[in-house]
């Protein structure tokens, strides 16, 4: 093998070194870029790191915001129906309250209801029957039983009867004394005590006729029209009887002859039918010579 020449040995060096040296630039070239690739990657992972942990702080406040939140939805939901219940059981409690107390005045008020109760039934056994009639007054507006009030209102009834009739004597022994002013009054109280009672129409005609002897037959005769237009025919004959004489006292003598007249085509059988007939025949005849 032949020497080469130093001349070509001297250009292979500096080639080769030429190309050693692009090889250097270019592996320091690469680095620069490797470098920066590497420098870029890392910000980049920096800045997603920093959003990572931005984002998850975030997650983390909303998180406990809305568990904190929702706790405090919760809380004041409970608050609320507490609250609810709370006032329901006040209120329920007010109830009770008020209940209790009107269970307490009821018991206490027919605790005195019974004891006026019992007192009025001593006056019925012991047969004080103005003071029995005097007391139902008072006792009937009470919350009596249903019993208890048709018992009592039976029982007075007859008082009120018993009263009556008592009070119808002593007015027609007040009439014969000729005290027709008591009379009067007596009568009243009997009609008072009884309205509906089976002898109150005698007790007003009675009245009337009191009345009458005081000088008031026209209050007399709206008595005694009233006695002839109701349903006690055993009265009504003696009512058209007493409204004639008080016609008579007030010289309406047509009218007088009319209610006689009256009085017999309705009772032509009654008890005062003859005595009606005489008065009749009387006011009806020429003789008749009217008061003056």
């Amino acid at each position: 093998m032949a020497s080469r020449d130093p001349d070509d040995e001297f250009r292979e060096i500096k080639r080769e070194i030429i190309e050693a040296r692009g090889l250097i630039i270019k592996t320091n070239n690469i680095t620069a870029a490797l470098s920066a690739d590497v420098k870029s990657i890392a910000r980049r992972q920096a800045s997603y790191e920093r959003r990572i942990t931005v984002n998850s702080a975030t997650a983390y406040v909303l998180f406990v915001v809305v568990i904190f939140g929702g706790i405090k939805l919760w809380l004041d939901a409970s608050i609320r129906e507490n609250r609810a219940e709370l006032r329901t059981l006040q209120r329920q409690e007010e109830q009770s309250r008020r209940e209790l107390a009107a269970a307490n005045r009821e018991k206490e008020e027919r605790t005195q209801l019974d004891a006026r109760a019992q007192s009025f039934y001593e006056l019925l056994r012991d047969g004080r029957k103005q003071e029995a009639v005097e007391a139902w007054e008072q006792l009937r507006r009470e919350r009596l039983s249903p019993a208890e009030m048709a018992m009592f209102q039976d029982q007075i009834d007859h008082f009120r009867i018993d009263l009556s009739m008592a009070a119808y004597q002593r007015g027609l022994e007040h009439a014969r004394m000729a005290r027709f002013a008591e009379a009067h009054e007596a009568f009243e109280e009997s009609v008072r005590l009884k309205e509906d009672a089976g002898h109150i129409a005698f007790v007003r005609i009675a009245q009337a006729d009191a009345l009458r002897h005081l000088g008031r037959q026209r209050e007399a005769l709206v008595i005694l029209q009233g006695v002839a237009d109701g349903a006690d025919r055993e009265a009504a004959d003696d009512a058209l009887l007493k409204m004639t004489q008080c016609l008579v006292d007030l010289q309406q003598y047509g009218d007088a002859r009319n209610t006689l007249r009256q009085l017999l085509r309705r009772f032509p059988y009654g008890s005062v039918a003859n005595e009606a007939r005489l008065s009749l025949a009387q006011l009806s005849s020429p003789n008749f010579a009217p008061r003056r």
